[in-house]
């Protein structure tokens, strides 16, 4: 028998009626909104505080006056950029405050003074609505929290980003015009040496200056670093920054900066871009111009070109590998000048100063570092002398040298000003600077033939050539120039040998390091018996240590 099937029920849906009304729902759940505001203005500028005060002012009325608003606060940064939000005090405190739960909205004027870069203003629009905070941009009309917000939110931003990098571009371009044109631009805060004056250029501050001849005097006199801030910490100078410690890399820059010599160079550094504001070292990326006689000097041309090359000497001081160490040691010596002239004659190794003591005597004496750390493995024969011995035959090659005629030093006028007397440089120099003219006059003629029915007429190949040429030129000036300055410096250098070894004649002197320094360029340790003194330039003079 089949059962008869029951038919299926139809589905009911019921509405469940809220058991209190909307409008004590809304009240049960009624909170005022806590709004802040976000101002900024990128520049100090009268006019833009102005502006400033201005947002502040509206904003807390405004808020005020708007019926279930809470003034949360007014959030205003002065004088900052807006792509970058690190440096925004204010910006950072109010981004705080939203993770701490105390902000429902924020209100801004626009976009641009929100952020003008796009990636950090999409971020922090994400992050606040992550916090359920409202941004409200007024002159675009955007609420973050709107569907779609996002899109024209980015657009916008685009916008002000490219804004700020058009800003930068003019910014770029017109201090590059102004560097052709010889402008410096003179930080006075923290250099040593100059202040503002009176007609708005750089003048020297007399007492300041002093220091700065100080540094520079006790450097050509064989001081280190270390020794020049010792002593300026002695004095009690202050450094620049007005702390009594002197820093290393403080000296090194006034030992190295042009502008002591009343010269300057533009273009040092660059900012990376608008929005990372990276400062770079300008190793060629974009043109260096260098401004000569731009202010008054204090120090002379030729006192500053040799102070570079004392530096670049003691930079390059030939490597040695001691015991202990994993490196080769190299480094300057300032204590004693024998330290980097005196060498082994036969593995060509420095001495070390070393003190030994005898039956409770003690006795200076300079030993081959080689020898001393590693025994006879690399230098067999190097005797150690006593220092007292080792200074009076130096000595006593200087004296024999000043004391002999007239010849022995034009002798060594010969040996070290050898071939300085040409004319070859100035020369080539002088033809090299008529061809840059002759291919910037020619390059100046094409374009200036350039129209808009002869475009297509310009001779690519033949610019591209002559700018080469130009470039090419530029570095061997650049050569030139060095080598005649080298050359100055050399017959300079000359004169003061002379006035010492002139000076000796009828005054001798004992041992002395500093005057060691100007006159030798090194001390061979032939043997136990004898020893050669090299004069700078070149003439040697053989120097027995029995008869001393």
């Amino acid at each position: 028998m089949v059962q008869q099937q029951t038919a299926k029920a139809p589905k009911v849906v019921r509405v469940i009626e809220p058991t209190i009304s909307v409008q004590e729902t809304v009240n049960s759940t009624y909170r005022a909104i806590r709004v802040a505001a976000y101002c900024r203005v990128s520049t100090k500028q009268e006019e833009q505080l102005n502006s400033y005060e201005n947002q502040v002012k509206h904003y807390t009325e405004r808020i005020n006056a708007e019926p279930g608003w809470i003034l949360e606060g007014i959030y205003a940064d002065k004088g900052i950029t807006g792509t970058s939000y690190k440096k925004r005090d204010e910006f950072n405190r109010m981004i705080r405050r939203c993770k701490q739960g105390k902000i429902d909205m924020i209100i801004v004027k626009s976009i641009a003074r929100f952020a003008r870069n796009t990636v950090d203003c999409l971020k922090f629009v994400r992050m606040l609505r992550d916090l359920d905070v409202d941004v409200y941009f007024e002159e675009q009309g955007i609420h973050s929290n709107q569907p779609g917000a996002e899109f024209y939110i980015t657009i916008y931003g685009c916008i002000a980003q490219s804004e700020s990098e058009n800003i930068s571009a003019n910014v770029r371009w017109g201090k590059a015009q102004s560097a052709k044109e010889g402008n410096v631009p003179f930080h006075y805060k923290n250099f040593l040496g100059y202040r503002k004056g009176a007609d708005g250029k750089p003048e020297i501050d007399p007492d300041e200056a002093e220091i700065v001849r100080f540094i520079y005097d006790r450097f050509l006199a064989g001081d280190s670093l270390g020794g020049i801030a010792q002593k300026l910490e002695d004095l009690q100078i202050p450094s620049p920054s007005g702390k009594p410690k002197w820093q290393f890399s403080t000296i090194q820059s006034i030992l190295t900066n042009e502008k002591y010599k009343g010269d300057a160079i533009i273009n040092k550094t660059y900012i990376k871009d608008c929005i990372s504001k990276k400062v770079m070292i300008n190793n060629g990326d974009r043109p260096k111009y260098y401004v000569e006689n731009n202010h008054p000097a204090i120090i002379d041309s030729l006192t500053f070109s040799r102070v570079q090359e004392e530096i670049a000497r003691r930079n390059s001081k030939k490597k040695v590998k001691q015991k202990g160490s994993k490196t080769e040691q190299g480094r300057y010596s300032s204590k004693y000048a024998l330290t980097e002239l005196l060498v082994c004659g036969e593995c060509k190794t420095p001495y070390r100063r070393c003190t030994w003591t005898i039956s409770g005597q003690k006795k200076i004496v300079w030993r081959c570092i080689s020898r001393l750390d590693f025994g006879k493995k690399y230098c067999h024969n190097s005797p150690s002398i006593e220092e007292s011995l080792l200074h009076r035959a130096i000595m006593r090659a200087i004296m024999d040298t000043a004391l002999k005629n007239s010849d022995v030093l034009k002798m060594l006028k010969l040996h070290i000003g050898m071939g300085f007397e040409e004319n070859t440089t100035e020369d080539n120099a002088l033809n090299i600077q008529v061809r840059i003219a002759e291919i910037d006059a020619e390059f100046k003629a094409m374009l200036s033939g350039v129209s808009s029915d002869t475009v297509d007429a310009f001779d690519d190949e033949k610019a591209s050539a002559l700018i080469m040429e130009k470039t090419e030129l530029q570095k061997q000036l650049e050569q030139l120039q060095e080598i005649q300055q080298k050359r100055i410096n050399t017959k300079h250098r000359l004169d003061d040998i002379y006035t010492i070894l002139d000076g000796l004649k009828n005054r001798p002197m004992e041992y002395d390091d500093q005057m060691v320094r100007q006159i030798l360029e090194c001390v061979t340790v032939d043997s136990k018996e004898q020893i050669t003194v090299i004069f700078i330039g070149g003439l040697k003079i053989k120097q027995s240590l029995l008869d001393c």
